[in-house]
């Protein structure tokens, strides 16, 4: 099956869905992944998993992607941009609430942990209002914190030539939790000179496409729970 895209399609082939679409957006960011991995990568994961999701459940249309989300904690890296949790919360919302009239609910597919709070204001927002909302994040369990081993095979898996190899060396190891405090109060550089908060050694491609199936998983679960199966 292939995915259908609403930047693809006329607002005449929308219209005939008569309601039943459920729109998928990819919210991503832009911003450091070490000296090894695109300033892209967050948003190529969350489109990868839209497409495919499109692809396995016909009544999902997905959306263009929000390239650039709440990255301010890795400020201080070249390249990296960021409109904040505020102004992402209040995109999404408007978001919402202009697809009420043609989809029967909303899902989006958060590939950068940094727009969780804007992710949680969109749901309790939308809520309130009425709307049939998700909203999804990643979690790889055991999985390295960001452009260690488990986005260096995802990246791997979507696109190999877009990760430069030599320069894919560990960062700090430190478990994330017990980051947590430094990187609220001073950002990853604070804790990370090369902006790795984990180890890509031993990435692989392989690795990568068993981590998108189970976030593949992962994400038609809350789907299905949100708006049952399609029929």
């Amino acid at each position: 099956m292939s995915a259908r895209v609403l930047g693809e399609s006329t607002t005449v082939e929308v219209d005939a869905l008569g309601g039943s679409a459920i729109l998928v957006v990819p919210v991503g960011s832009t911003e450091q992944h070490g000296p090894h991995l695109p300033l892209s990568t967050d948003s190529l994961v969350a489109v990868a998993l839209v497409e495919r999701l499109a692809r396995v459940r016909h009544d999902v249309i997905a959306a263009p992607l929000i390239p650039i989300g709440a990255s301010g904690e890795h400020d201080g890296f070249a390249g990296t941009l960021s409109v904040g949790t505020t102004v992402l919360t209040s995109y999404c919302v408007e978001l919402v609430r202009s697809s009420r009239g043609w989809a029967r609910g909303v899902v989006f597919v958060s590939g950068h942990g940094g727009n969780a709070d804007a992710m949680q204001r969109v749901g309790a927002i939308t809520a309130y209002e009425g709307d049939r909302v998700v909203t999804y994040l990643p979690s790889v369990p055991g999985g390295d914190a960001h452009a260690g081993r488990t986005e260096t095979s995802i990246v791997l898996a979507l696109g190999g030539h877009l990760v430069r190899h030599n320069e894919a060396v560990p960062g700090i190891t430190t478990p994330l939790s017990e980051l947590d405090a430094h990187l609220r109060a001073g950002g990853v550089r604070s804790v990370s000179r090369n902006g790795v908060l984990g180890d890509p050694t031993g990435a692989s491609p392989d690795e990568g496409r068993m981590l998108l199936e189970t976030l593949l998983d992962q994400l038609r679960r809350s789907v299905a729970g949100a708006f049952g199966e399609p029929t």
